[in-house]
């Protein structure tokens, strides 16, 4: 399952994607941002500079209105949010004396370190993995990646981390060869909780090394956050979507393409339709931290459609609509405070619909409930975002809402123990940034 997030600024709408009839990934035509694009060309950019440091970010993503329902058939509404994966590229100069690969995942306090020969030595016994184009890395390469991670010695409690690792390993040695460099990673959002934390560590990932790659023509004098050129996120796209098969082996492409291009999306029947709008939504993100099986969580669903098919068609209609008005309410203009105000009910109101569908499906859970029982006593609308069964809560922040009631809320929140995070909604998908940068 998929979760999407917005922060919602001027974005002229557009039809959005085409889907890749092999892979089934989606990609996407964007037109407008405030910040400065950039261009990849296929012509070999001037050497990079020596000391040069990129560093990337990508947004995690949320789902508002449409999860679970989407397998169905029913449309779905996804967006990013302000949570970011940031990554920290730097290659080590002759003058360095550093002929290693470094790995630094700052926020497990883990490090890991290769030298080049023996990155070499093991990848190179099926052919050098480097390649000027998003390729899929075959089972043959898996294990022998596998081989470089053994040597690492990962804590087991840490363990499930390995697979991430390996789509660094891969996505770096394709992009950039057997360059020494040292690769710093740190993130904002929580692992496993549903909010696309794979896809933006890969999407960053791969921004970061496509940066700094033989296929960029860049301005490294530009300072803060830049975006890619609409032509150049599909390549960045179409890596960070291999990266994803390594960690997740069968995903849709959605979270990779939310995290790439950002902004809010549609998703129906495989086609996916970008989004506009003027309104500001801000949401308060419950992690429960409560863990789920996703797999097991869609097979009851379906289980539950078998059983009961004319009820849950019913319910996966209903839904259907709810996402369709969902899209049209954020796109219809806002022009003062009461439009807006009127919009956000409208927006809640849809939000508890969809969390009572859910609640049909079967896929809400004791956490989420708790959650909604403590929002609802500030009268705020809540709904789940991804799998459900555990994982986070939404909770819609109207634009008039006081800063103590928030407090208070979050207070009430953590006190049992949950994890709160105030989010923006719909803004710019991966960024890149050469010397200083906000944060």
């Amino acid at each position: 399952m998929c979760l999407f997030s917005v922060t919602v600024s001027p974005i002229p709408s557009s039809n959005f994607q085409r889907c890749d009839p092999i892979t089934h990934q989606i990609f996407v035509n964007t037109n407008s941002n405030p910040h400065p694009r950039i261009s990849i060309t296929s012509i070999r950019s001037s050497k990079v500079p020596t000391r040069m440091e990129v560093r990337a970010r990508a947004p995690g993503k949320i789902i508002l209105a449409g999860e679970h329902a989407v397998v169905h058939g029913s449309a779905a509404v996804a967006a990013s949010i302000n949570l970011y994966t940031h990554v920290s590229l730097r290659f080590h100069s002759i003058s360095d004396d550093d002929h290693t690969l470094k790995l630094h995942l700052k926020d497990m306090a883990l490090e890991f370190s290769w030298s080049i020969e023996r990155i070499k030595e093991v990848l190179q016994e099926v052919g050098c993995p480097f390649s000027s184009t998003p390729t899929t890395c075959t089972p043959e390469f898996i294990k022998l990646i596998a081989a470089l991670l053994i040597e690492q010695n990962i804590p087991e409690a840490k363990i499930g981390l390995a697979s991430g690792v390996s789509a660094f390993l891969w996505l770096y040695t394709c992009i950039q060869g057997f360059k020494p460099a040292t690769v710093v990673i740190t993130s904002e959002l929580p692992l496993g909780s549903g909010l696309g934390s794979s896809a933006s560590l890969c999407v960053s990932l791969s921004a970061a090394l496509l940066a700094l790659s033989d296929s960029a023509s860049l301005d490294f004098s530009h300072q803060g956050w830049s975006v890619f050129g609409e032509n150049e996120l599909e390549l960045v796209n179409k890596w960070a979507f291999e990266g994803e098969k390594i960690i997740h082996g069968k995903p849709s492409g959605i979270d990779n393409s939310v995290s790439t291009f950002g902004n809010m999306i549609k998703f129906k029947s495989g086609s996916l339709t970008r989004l506009s709008s003027n309104m500001p939504l801000k949401m308060l993100v419950t992690n429960t931290k409560v863990g789920r099986n996703t797999k097991a969580l869609v097979a009851g669903v379906s289980e539950r459609t078998l059983r009961h098919p004319n009820a849950m068609k019913a319910v996966f209609n209903a839904v259907d609509f709810i996402s369709e008005e969902l899209s049209n309410i954020i796109q219809s203009p806002a022009p003062d405070e009461l439009s807006i105000t009127e919009k956000e009910e409208k927006l809640g109101e849809l939000m508890e619909m969809n969390q009572g569908l859910l609640q049909c499906m079967g896929v809400s859970h004791a956490s989420i409930e708790t959650v909604l029982r403590t929002t609802l006593k500030y009268k705020l609308a809540s709904k789940l975002t991804g799998a459900g069964g555990g994982g986070c809560v939404l909770t819609l922040l109207p634009t008039l809402l006081s800063g103590t009631v928030v407090n208070k809320v979050i207070a009430a929140l953590e006190s049992c123990e949950f994890q709160c995070l105030i989010a923006g909604i719909g803004g710019n998908g991966v960024e890149i940034c050469f010397g200083s940068c906000s944060s």
